[in-house]
């Protein structure tokens, strides 16, 4: 493949450094700050992973070379953590002078020597395990901030905790979202960046019901800097008093009807780059609250900022420009996916630009600067929401029927996404993006206005989900046998496809590409996977019982090259998948000629009944944790963990029988008496309801291993 003026320069510049640096550890004497992140390819930085994406224009891209496509088959695990969890584990690591700083569920952040993986150190937050339900999709987070000698941790319930990277000791924590209320169901997934000296932090939660913002505090004190909010709020309450409010002037007369009641949604749960030469974080934002746009806002409007790019001052929150990519959203799209900045030789002239693949198939290249559409192609075979972009307006031309009415039809993409929040890489050497995509479609119908309602801490999507059966089990044949997933290697300057490895299901991760011409991705056939990064031959590939989502990242110690990822399934449904069991997720690290190191073998298949899907409103749910606390956990523990029976775990028999069992005591030659005399039927139902919840929350990692009662 030829390389552009671009490319070359870049390749300049990488085999510069590389001289230079000579391959060598760091001295320990590394500070995370502006001018370390402004010069990521100097000598003492170029072995470290500082930020998310590696820089703050998050290309995932690493000039080091020592493993390249020439030696990779002699790639070997070096070492590797059992994180002792069956969820999903998204993080990205950070590694800093030798040291690998790493994020579990739950938030939990361990330090490593990052040759051997001997733990240094292990903080753990607290965070309640009814986050698992609480937040959107479970209790897994996308990575830590570095700055200053500190860790910046968005824990899920909301605080935004800064640790002491050297003792991993807590140094402040602050609470960013208010946690009761009607429309306060926020959690945090997303990885904190720090742009000189601000933590910035946004917030998920628009299925459920809120309205997004982003905040933005001081690293050194967790003293709030400034907050925009995404979508307006009660036009009768009048500004906020936040930085957004200028914005919100251009926003509100985008909305109609009663949109705040249920939030407006927009969340920025994980997408944000920062310009520092102009000063301008970059904001993705997400979908709609609820996500029929019928409900939401009676059918009118663009309802900004849903689905766009936001850039604002990274000092103020001040509003400087937008782009929205799904106006009108009713789709459940978000823009929450990466974004990338770089510079393009585009018609002869360098374009300082930013790029982003969202959910809606599209591929977009955009001035940085000004906020102007410059490109976008779809990115998927066949794109049922949207015809083109017209260059004109930059607004899409949606397809005869796309709106939903309450007739089910098909949508390609869907909320699945064309491409969701797996990490995408750039190289400056081929000038290919490489991103993992899919083609997941799925049946959508709105329900009418009137017969919406609002449930707290629930999904409020709109959607209508049984009518017209037929009709349904038509299209749901159709959205199986149109599933692919594929690792895609896209020119953003022709706007055109350079290869693909197709993959038998989506749910393949992240990707990272190296100056060694390789391109690392955790797939969906549970093996870590190399690729040369100018065709896509596969140069090696690993068994390892897991399929990793996460963003791969490599480092350097002691002049040796190490590749590492969290490998640990979880997400999105797949259709044609079928059952899938994996080993525990751990966090891998390669390098060349690593030996003896095995992984141990898969557990057994687990012997737990899955839970019932919890059906019961947060209230009722809080109202059985009490009673639980009252009559029952004397003798079936706290939390119900453990006791003389872990009633998590009952069987399907036993939960038809809860109602016999708690009020009319029909176990009472086994000890369980009945309650009729002290708790109701509806008391009854809220103690199993509590038991659903907390099943649900525990199931994942209690699988594992584990015995029905």
């Amino acid at each position: 493949m030829a390389l552009s003026k671009h490319s070359v320069r870049g390749l300049v510049a990488i085999a510069a450094a590389l001289a230079i640096y000579g391959c060598a550890a760091g001295d320990g004497t590394t500070i995370v700050n502006g001018d370390a992140l402004r010069n990521y390819d100097a000598p003492e930085n170029v072995g470290d992973w500082l930020t998310h994406g590696r820089d703050w224009g998050e290309q995932r891209f690493s000039p080091l070379d020592q493993i390249n496509a020439d030696n990779v088959s002699e790639l070997g695990l070096a070492w590797f953590d059992d994180l002792e969890t069956m969820r999903g584990v998204q993080a990205t690591p950070l590694v800093v002078d030798g040291v690998l700083y790493n994020e579990s569920i739950y938030n939990i952040v361990t330090a490593y020597n990052g040759a051997t993986g001997e733990k240094l150190w292990t903080y753990d937050p607290q965070v309640g395990p009814e986050w698992a339900r609480l937040a959107c999709c479970g209790p897994s987070s996308r990575g830590i901030a570095a700055w200053n000698g500190k860790l910046y941790i968005g824990a899920l319930d909301g605080r935004l905790i800064a640790i002491d990277m050297a003792t991993g000791e807590e140094v402040w924590s602050t609470q960013t979202f208010e946690r009761e209320g009607l429309l306060n169901a926020y959690s945090i997934t997303g990885a904190p960046r720090v742009y000189d000296g601000k933590v910035v932090i946004g917030n998920g939660g628009a299925d459920y019901g809120v309205r997004g913002f982003v905040s933005a505090y001081d690293a050194e004190t967790g003293e709030e800097e400034w907050k925009f909010w995404i979508v307006p709020g009660n036009p009768a309450d009048g500004p906020d008093g936040d930085a957004s409010d200028s914005a919100m002037e251009i926003a509100l007369p985008t909305w109609s009807g009663e949109w705040w009641r249920w939030g407006g949604g927009g969340a920025a749960w994980d997408s944000f780059a920062y310009d520092a030469e102009r000063n301008l974080v970059y904001i993705g934002t997400g979908n709609g609250s609820p996500h029929m746009w019928s409900i939401r806002s009676d059918g009118e409007g663009d309802n900004l900022f849903l689905c766009s790019i936001v850039a604002v001052d990274a000092d103020s929150g001040e509003y400087k420009w937008h782009y929205q990519m799904v106006p009108e959203e009713d789709w459940d799209y978000t823009c929450t996916q990466p974004i990338m900045l770089a510079d393009l030789e585009i018609d002869d002239e360098t374009r300082e630009v930013l790029m982003q693949a969202p959910k809606n198939g599209f591929y977009y290249v955009i001035d940085r600067g000004t906020g102007e559409l410059i490109s976008a192609e779809t990115y998927v075979s066949e794109n049922t929401w949207a015809s083109h972009i017209d260059m004109e307006t930059g607004r899409p031309v949606l397809q005869p029927g796309a709106h939903n009415t309450t007739t089910p039809h098909l949508m390609n993409p869907s909320w699945l996404a064309a491409h969701t929040w797996h990490p995408m890489s750039y190289s400056p050497l081929t000038g290919l993006v490489y991103l993992s995509a899919q083609e997941q479609p799925d049946i959508y119908a709105a329900q009418e206005k009137e017969d919406f309602t609002f449930n707290y801490h629930r999904s409020n999507s709109g959607q209508l989900r049984g009518n017209m059966p037929e009709l349904r089990a038509q299209l749901a044949e159709e959205r199986a046998a149109k599933e692919k997933g594929y690792l895609l290697a896209w020119d953003p300057v022709t706007q055109t496809e350079a290869w693909r490895v197709p993959y038998d299901h989506p749910g393949s991760g992240g990707v990272l590409a190296t100056a060694g011409n390789l391109l690392i991705q955790g797939t969906i056939d549970k093996t870590v996977a190399i690729y040369r990064a100018d065709n896509g031959e596969k140069l090696w590939e690993m068994e390892i019982d897991q399929a990793p989502i996460a963003g791969p990242i490599t480092y350097m110690v002691d002049g040796e090259q190490y590749i590492a990822l969290n490998a640990g399934w979880g997400g999105s449904p797949v259709y044609n998948l079928g059952p899938f069991t994996t080993s525990t997720a751990k966090l891998l690290v390669f390098k060349l000629g690593a030996t003896g190191v095995e992984l141990p073998p898969a557990p057994p298949p687990s012997e737990l009944p899955r839970p019932p899907f919890l059906m019961a409103t947060e209230a009722q749910v809080a109202r059985g944790r009490d009673l639980y606390g009252e009559a029952c956990e004397r003798c079936h523990g706290p939390n119900a963990i453990g006791g003389v029976a872990d009633l998590r775990w009952m069987t399907p028999e036993t939960r038809a029988q809860f109602n016999e069992i708690v009020l009319e005591g029909i176990l009472e030659d086994k000890g369980m008496i009945g309650f009729a005399d002290t708790l109701t039927e509806e008391d009854a139902a809220a103690i199993n309801a509590y038991l659903i919840a907390r099943a649900n929350e525990d199931y994942s990692d209690a699988s594992a291993g584990g015995h029905a009662q």
